[in-house]
């Protein structure tokens, strides 16, 4: 829980206690006009406002524990008129036996008892008040604290539900594309299964990074790139164009892969010749990273339409998560050409890093 900070803490304490000592010097001035000497003033002062301080530091710690509910608020009237009762009688019983020979100042404050009691009641009164509000202010931030971190870890589950979930639907599809080559290209499979190794090393190594770079992303990429090939051969070419400054703008690691993975279950399952899978990546005006992947498609075999299955519905949903917001993937299909974009704000501009 946050908690004030030194210096205003003790700014604040230093104004109080200049405004108890004007309250002060106020009390005894107004006895001194009631015509009694200066000495008898400063006497009832100090003696009642320190019984009020008391009396403060009983609110204080009383609702520190017990907060009244609204339908209990007579519960606070009863405690503060109590409270004020007794404040009023101790401070009686300390000034009589002070000025136990002054008959005219026993007599005033006899007279006086009505207003001191309307004055210590109204002052314990907004005195609870505050501290009831500061308390529940307290109570309220503790609950939005604890809510907060209960949804952050609901959040981080999801995310490495979906990066768990990930990891299995490219390792099968790959399996089975290895047990496809084991007959007919057995050097082929072999090569394969390295590439593969390799692959799964780096994702284990990405476990624990928050972000990587483009380059880096783009690198670990070239190892799945390098294993679909083996298994489509020729018919599988890829382009990447990245813009000189994007080399090391951030993004969560591995989200690239699944939208690549999308482009070629949808650029080459449904044909037979060569297809080229199409990689941009700029930063746009507003400082976001833009990443581009564009693969070709059959209309009449193909749905593009529908390409947002698990890979790409799992990519929006780790960057809703990410940043809390729903745009940050698109598609698009134009002149038999299918866009995926995705869009990723860098850390500077998050007032929280993410935590993948």
């Amino acid at each position: 829980m946050a908690t004030v900070p030194k210096s205003p803490r003790i700014v604040l304490h230093s104004i109080l206690a200049v405004c108890w000592c004007i309250w002060g010097i106020l009390h005894a001035i107004i006895i001194q006009k009631m015509g009694f000497a200066l000495k008898i003033g400063i006497l009832d002062s100090c003696i009642t406002n320190t019984l009020l301080v008391g009396g403060f530091m009983i609110v204080n710690n009383t609702f520190q524990y017990y907060l009244p509910q609204k339908e209990k608020l007579w519960y606070l009237i009863v405690f503060c008129a109590a409270l004020t009762g007794i404040l009023v009688l101790i401070d009686y019983l300390i000034l009589l036996a002070i000025f136990r020979n002054d008959a005219s100042f026993r007599e005033f404050f006899q007279s006086s008892v009505p207003v001191r009691m309307g004055v210590i009641a109204i002052m314990l009164g907004w005195q609870s008040l505050l501290t009831i509000l500061l308390n529940t202010l307290k109570e309220q931030k503790l609950r939005d604290d604890r809510k907060n971190e209960i949804e952050k870890l609901a959040k981080d589950a999801e995310l490495f539900k979906l990066r768990q979930q990930l990891q299995p639907h490219f390792l099968f599809n790959s399996l089975n594309s290895i047990n496809a080559l084991i007959g007919i290209k057995p050097q082929q499979a072999r090569t394969m299964i390295e590439q593969l190794s390799d692959f799964l090393r780096g994702s284990i190594k990405k476990e624990d990074q928050q972000w990587t770079t483009l380059s880096e992303e783009l690198d670990y990429l070239q190892l799945y790139l390098d294993i679909e090939k083996v298994r489509f051969g020729y018919r599988l070419n890829t382009v990447v164009t990245c813009d000189e400054n994007t080399g090391k703008l951030q993004l969560p690691p591995m989200v690239l892969q699944p939208i690549v993975e999308n482009a070629i279950k949808f650029g080459l399952y449904d044909t037979m010749g060569e297809v080229t899978i199409s990689i941009t990546a700029n930063k746009d005006e507003n400082g976001y990273l833009n990443v581009c992947v564009q693969n070709p498609f059959d209309p009449e075999t193909a749905y593009p339409k529908r390409g947002t299955g698990f890979g790409l519905s799992s990519v929006q949903r780790r960057l809703f998560l990410l940043f809390s917001a729903n745009d940050l993937l698109t598609t698009n299909a134009t002149d038999h050409q299918f866009i995926t974009t995705i869009k990723i704000p860098q850390p500077k501009m998050q007032e929280l890093e993410p935590v993948v």
